[in-house]
């Protein structure tokens, strides 16, 4: 890999982690009869531990 491959797919990555922070961000602004019925948060699918990046280890 070159550097600018590496410095790309790391920006990617902090691109990714933004945009579900800011959808996040937008599902927890809902009310909780909404969250409630779209089903969120669903637990099962929290299986990364909390301030773990996706590739924090995962590569």
């Amino acid at each position: 890999m070159t550097i600018l491959s590496t410095i790309g797919r790391i920006a990617a990555e902090l691109g990714a982690a933004r945009s579900r922070y800011l959808t996040e961000r937008a599902i927890n602004s809902l009310p909780a009869e909404v969250q409630k019925d779209i089903g969120w948060p669903d637990v099962s699918s929290k299986v990364v531990a909390p301030g773990a990046g996706s590739w924090a280890g995962a590569k």
